[in-house]
Formats: structure tokens, C-alpha cells, sequence
């Protein structure tokens, strides 16, 4: 077994260090670091079928902005691009708040049943949507903002977390390559779509082909995924993980510089189709600009993990979070192909490369392995209200004048909020680092 990176290093110096008030359990059989394969037909398995779930899932809600440029200027225009926006923010804060149940639930040994019952969810409601008439604005928003956004739910957190049964010292740079998954999605989704709704199928067919790939791809997925650790034999009490949570500030800042972060991914994500559409840019290249971020961002997500082995994963995300948000102001100068490539590609490659590092995040300020399922629950809930009032918020200041710079303005300055967030986070881990250091050097006197 090889010599684990830097970086993970120093994630075990500061678990065992940072939470002093939590009983660690790393000698147990559970999180020994022995007895993680790190390999093998099942684990890379596992890997694969989290990639795909990811690709299905936040890849297909990735592409939203598909939807949003085609309702707002052909399906749904008796509705403003605000409430359209709504849509797509539901549909994103249920994905992470739903979280909260399908964590504990695969914490307690139902990963199968709740992976089963989120992808034929997720298949059936993308196939309802595909019935939505013209300007039937709550069909849409009950089949696609709520229930498709509940069905990813129950599939998004477990995916995630059952790659942890399988891998510790490559763990930061398989969940990049799971979360690259979406980045995938995101790529691929808008030009089907794209091609599919606005050509000759039509929005009825379009969906339905479009739900027919997901649901076979969902299919592979759950075929290919298990999980390694018996589940715990004591339920895991969602208060005390909860408290211990909120009691750990670096924690908190971390949850809220990901609410931060989301406000700006999903107002670009959103909306950057529709600003190049209607800033007199050709249909085609304005139907590529969603592909152009998301491929930036799949290249993020991949050297993300490889770029945190050696300055470590919360400096990654501070890096990448800040660059981002500046990327953001960006915005208020798109009027050409060449500023929409420029700005698609560094805003996708830099927060490509802090959703890579969100999960392993999560994992690295989390001291038992037992309650990862449920803190990535509660920071994906709290970081979804972000996705849930950011990019209806840039559609109520966006106006029916399309003012495009006070939403830049807005997602921005909320985004660097973030990024502060996870600078504090950083600088709380340094102290404990210290501290720790000092009273080790006390021991051995």
C-alpha cells in the first residue's frame, strides 16, 4: 500500500485534533484505514455507478438553462424569468436538502431501497414533463422543480457517500471523478436538449428521448453500486450529530461559504444561455455557451483532487471559490462570442474545482466515518438555500428589461461572501492545528 498524499495526511492530523469533543472511532473495523480496498472490481464499480447517478442527476439539473431560455422566450411567456428561475431553484435546493433523509437512510443500511425508489422517481416525472402544455406553468413546476428534484435527492448524498466505504487515501480523488459525473452531464445534456426541444422532435418528444437515456443509464448505475459497511448497529442520533455540527464553527463556515458559492454557481448556470441569446448572439453558438462552462468545469473537477494532494483541500476551495466569484463581475461585460468563451471556461474551471472539493470536505472536517452520511445532509441543505433563492433573486433584479448587470453585481458579491466563509474555516483549522501542536509537545515533556 502506497504512502498516502499530503494532503490526507493532514485531514487525519486535524480530525483527530479538531473535535475534541467527539469520541473518535478510528479503531474501530469501520474506518480502520486498513480495510479499505482502495481497489477492485466492486469499488471501481461503486465509482463508476456514483459517476453515472451524478451525470443523470446534477447533470441533467446542470443544463437547466436550457429550459430556462426556451420557457422564457417560447413555452412559458406569460411567466418572467423570475418565477421561471423558480423552477430550477426548487428543483436544486430539494437535490441537497432532500439529503438530510437519504443520508441517514443510507447511514442506517436502505442505500438499495432509497436508490431504487429516487431513480424510477426520477424516470417517471422527467416522462410527466414531457405532458406539460404550453404556459402551464404549475405542470412544470410539480413535475420538474419538485418532484424531479425530490427523486434526485434520494439518489445525490448516498452516491456520494458510499464511495467513502470503499476508498480513504484516494478518497478526495474519487469523489472528483464521481462529482465529474454532473460536470459530464452538464456537458452533454444542454446540446441534446438543446437539439432535441428546439428542433424537429418538439418539447413533448425531446423530454421523453432525453428520459428515456436517463432512465437507462440509471438502470447501469444501480446494477453497478454497493456498499461495504454493515450498517450501524445503534442508530446514528440525528441530534447529536446536529449539535456536534453547530458547535463546530469550522464547520459552519464551511456550510455557509458552500450557500454562497451556490447563489453564484446556479445564477450562472441559469442564466448565462439566455444572456448570450439575447445579447444578439448567434442561436447556435448561444446553445453551446452551457457546454463551453461545463466543459471548463469538468477539467476542474479532474485536477481539482490532483492540485488538493499537494496544497490540501480547504486551500483548493478557498482558491477556487475566490476566482470564481471574481469571474462573476465578469458577467457585466459579456457582449461578444469571444467574452462568452472566456468567461464560460474560467468561471467553469474554477468552481468545477469546488464542487470537486465540497464532498471531500465534508469528509475531512467530519471526525467518524459513521456520520458522514449525515453531514453531507445538513451542509447540502444549508448550501441549498442558496441554490434556492439565488437565481430567482438575479431574475427578480434581472427585470422584463434585462438589466444584466445588477444580477453579475448580486451572484458576485454573494459568492465572495462565500469564499470569506471558507477563509475563516481555514484560519479556525490553523488555530486547532496549533493548539493541538502546542498541548503534543506539553504531553511529551
Amino acid at each position: 500500500m502506497s504512502t498516502p498524499p499530503p494532503s490526507d495526511e493532514a485531514a487525519t492530523q486535524v480530525s483527530e485534533s479538531a473535535f475534541p469533543s467527539v469520541k473518535s472511532n478510528r479503531n474501530t473495523d469501520h474506518s480502520d484505514a486498513q480495510d479499505f480496498p482502495e481497489g477492485g472490481f466492486t469499488a471501481w464499480g461503486t465509482a463508476l455507478g456514483a459517476f453515472l447517478i451524478q451525470f443523470c442527476g446534477f447533470g441533467y439539473t446542470s443544463a437547466y438553462g436550457v429550459y430556462e431560455d426556451f420557457y422564457t422566450q417560447t413555452y412559458l411567456t406569460n411567466s418572467t424569468p423570475s418565477e421561471i428561475a423558480w423552477i430550477g431553484s426548487v428543483n436544486a435546493f430539494l437535490i441537497l436538502s432532500v439529503g438530510l433523509v437519504s443520508g441517514r437512510m443510507l447511514d442506517r443500511g436502505a442505500f438499495y431501497q432509497v436508490m431504487k425508489i429516487g431513480c424510477f422517481l426520477q424516470c417517471f416525472f422527467l416522462f410527466m414533463l414531457s405532458l406539460a402544455k404550453p404556459n402551464g406553468y404549475y405542470q412544470i413546476f410539480l413535475t420538474q422543480g419538485i418532484g424531479s428534484g425530490f427523486a434526485i435527492g434520494l439518489t445525490n448524498v448516498p452516491s456520494l457517500a458510499v464511495v467513502s466505504h470503499h476508498f480513504q487515501r484516494r478518497r478526495a480523488f474519487m469523489m472528483g471523478f464521481v462529482v465529474a459525473g454532473a460536470s459530464m452531464g452538464a456537458i452533454l445534456h444542454p446540446i441534446m436538449l438543446n437539439n432535441l426541444i428546439n428542433g424537429r422532435l418538439g418539447f413533448a418528444n425531446g423530454v421523453r428521448a432525453s428520459a428515456g437515456l436517463i432512465s437507462g443509464l440509471l438502470f447501469i448505475a444501480y446494477l453497478l453500486m454497493r456498499t461495504r459497511l454493515p450498517p450501524q448497529p445503534k442508530a446514528v442520533s440525528y441530534t447529536r450529530v446536529l449539535k456536534d455540527s453547530l458547535r463546530d464553527p469550522a464547520y459552519v463556515c464551511a456550510c455557509l461559504g458552500m450557500a454562497g458559492f451556490e447563489v453564484g454557481f446556479f445564477s450562472e448556470s441559469f442564466f448565462l444561455q439566455l444572456d448570450s441569446s439575447l445579447h444578439g448572439l448567434s442561436q447556435r453558438f448561444s446553445f453551446y455557451s452551457l457546454t463551453i462552462l461545463h466543459a471548463g468545469s469538468f477539467v476542474g473537477r479532474l485536477t481539482a483532487s490532483i492540485i488538493s494532494a499537494y496544497v490540501g483541500i480547504p486551500n483548493t476551495i478557498i482558491g477556487c471559490s475566490l476566482m470564481s466569484s471574481a469571474v462573476i463581475f465578469a458577467m457585466i461585460g459579456l457582449r461578444s462570442v469571444a467574452s462568452v468563451a472566456l468567461i464560460g471556461i474560467s468561471y467553469g474551471y474554477f468552481a468545477g474545482g469546488c464542487i470537486a472539493m465540497i464532498a471531500p470536505l465534508i469528509s475531512y472536517l467530519t471526525p467518524e466515518i459513521s456520520d458522514i452520511g449525515i453531514r453531507m445532509g445538513i451542509s447540502f441543505a444549508i448550501s441549498g438555500i442558496g441554490s434556492l433563492v439565488g437565481a430567482p433573486i438575479c431574475g427578480a433584479v434581472l427585470t422584463s428589461r434585462y438589466i444584466w448587470w445588477k444580477p453579475a453585481v448580486f451572484a458576485g458579491s454573494v459568492a465572495t461572501g462565500g469564499s470569506i466563509m471558507f477563509a475563516s474555516m481555514q484560519f479556525i483549522l490553523k488555530i486547532r492545528q496549533k493548539a493541538a501542536s502546542v498541548r503534543s509537545k506539553e504531553a511529551g515533556v
